[in-house]
């Protein structure tokens, strides 16, 4: 009775802590390989409002009775499970039970994975350079990152990693998958993987320090720089945001004056396989096309309603716009894509988007020892009308964004295994720069030193592009 007591005693006192003196870690940046979608609003959740207190002092006495039931399963565990189990353990598989009734982007990060997960929030670590999420029970590659090892080994979006260093991913969470395929640069990691065919092979990878550029263009030119301008007579640019970071509102900024000075009277912006990121970011890019108007609005259950309004100025305006978008688009791609169509600012184009309308924060635990990042908030459009996708809706329920009227493109499977191996071969002369030897070295023989963009062939129609590039010619064309 004395140790259950002392663990009652404890766990009320944690649980106060818990709710009451937890802080707000600073706002994440951008999502790093194999790392969920990540977005912060900064802001705590208000748990001093009245009608919580009462409901707080109202529900003290269950508290403490189900506490006792938590407190009698671990002494019994501590003392009579046929093996030695640390207290240590045996909480903080209580702790991720309890969040597994919650929504998938809500995690415990402990003590062991607190510095990769800081790392990863850097937009600078260690791995083989994918971004992947759990799908209906299967590790899902949502997308390679350019120039990574596992671009170069022709990881496409839409397979599924079977395994890990000899290990099944079956029954394991996203983040254990993900710490299994991080680590430093230099050491290797062998996976097996099952395309959308279900073919299966297995590859060992060379782990390297994976930097995000989220900013990228149609293709890389001669001088290894992003070329933006798709059609050089109608001045018709075409620019790709592969994730929301913080560095990428400056890099597309700097993109737009290059653009600006070569008189650009078209834009297309591919938010295509895009998971999402920083609610900042977000706001920041929409806020660049916009001269006023709500960008995004969020309230949840104990967090204040709060919005973004766009300013006019430093604003890109008197252009047609297309925004590209699939099933895979996501979260603060909506925000964009949603943001842009509703002030009617942007044809979007594609199909229906994944869905994600949620706000996560992240929640210091232990003096910052471990975290919780706990979903807070949801988000709506400017018109009010909801994003997310909730576990059991339908095709006919509001939720994610839909292309306009006369827009909709769908590509099948093997269109969006072509379209990846297509991007592949545009985006190559940026592998082979990056895999460049050092001086006086011979060139790799996996990889050839003088791949020229335009031997690329490929009998490859991107329809989504295509409907992109006939909208802005018919609106120069009116305009004219």
């Amino acid at each position: 009775m004395l140790r259950r007591a002392w663990f009652v005693a404890w766990m009320l006192g944690l649980g106060g802590c818990f709710w009451l003196g937890a802080a707000i870690a600073d706002e994440p940046k951008a999502p790093a390989e194999e790392q969920p979608d990540l977005i912060d609003d900064k802001t705590p959740p208000a748990t001093d409002a009245p009608a919580a207190k009462d409901k707080d002092k109202d529900n003290d006495a269950e508290y403490y009775e189900l506490f006792k039931v938590l407190a009698d399963t671990m002494d019994q565990v501590e003392r009579n499970y046929v093996k030695d189990v640390s207290r240590r353990e045996l909480m903080e598989a209580a702790i991720r039970g309890l969040l597994d009734k919650l929504d998938p982007y809500s995690n415990y990060i402990s003590p062991e994975e607190i510095d990769r997960f800081k790392t990863s929030v850097e937009s600078q670590f260690g791995g083989i350079g994918i971004q992947v999420d759990m799908r209906q029970g299967r590790l899902v590659i949502v997308r390679p990152f350019v120039g990574s090892p596992a671009y170069g080994a022709g990881l496409e979006g839409g397979a599924a990693i079977v395994d890990i260093d000899g290990m099944s991913v079956d029954g394991v969470s996203l983040d254990e998958a993900i710490r299994r395929m991080k680590g430093e640069a230099g050491t290797s990691v062998t996976i097996t993987v099952q395309s959308r065919g279900g073919d299966r092979r297995t590859l060992t990878l060379t782990r390297e320090m994976i930097r995000m550029e989220t900013v990228r263009g149609d293709r890389r030119n001669d001088e290894d720089r992003w070329e933006f301008m798709l059609d050089q007579d109608r001045k018709i640019c075409y620019i790709r945001l592969d994730s929301f970071s913080r560095e990428t509102f400056r890099d597309l900024q700097r993109a737009m004056q290059e653009l600006e000075k070569q008189q650009l009277r078209g834009l297309v912006i591919d938010l295509r396989f895009n998971p999402g990121g920083l609610l900042t970011s977000a706001v920041e890019v929409a806020d660049l096309f916009l001269p006023e108007g709500e960008i995004v609005s969020t309230a949840g259950r104990n967090s204040p309603k709060r919005s973004w309004t766009a300013r006019k100025p430093g604003t890109y305006e008197g252009f047609p716009m297309a925004i590209l978008v699939n099933r895979h688009s996501a979260s603060a791609s909506e925000i964009v894509s949603a943001a842009l169509q509703d002030h009617k600012r942007a044809i979007v184009i594609g199909e229906r988007t994944w869905g994600k309308g949620s706000v996560q924060n992240v929640i210091e635990l232990e003096g910052g020892k471990s975290a919780l990042k706990l979903t807070t908030a949801g988000y709506l459009r400017p018109n009010g009308h909801n994003i997310h996708r909730a576990p059991d809706a339908k095709e006919s329920d509001e939720w994610g964004v839909l292309p306009d009227p006369g827009f909709e493109v769908k590509l099948d499977d093997k269109e969006l295994a072509s379209l990846f191996e297509y991007r592949r071969k545009r985006d190559i002369l940026l592998i082979n720069h990056a895999a460049k030897p050092k001086d006086g070295d011979p060139p790799p023989a996996s990889v050839p030193r003088e791949t020229k963009v335009d031997e690329q062939k490929s009998d490859f129609v991107d329809r989504q592009l295509q409907k992109a590039l006939e909208y802005l010619s018919g609106e120069l064309a009116k305009a004219q």
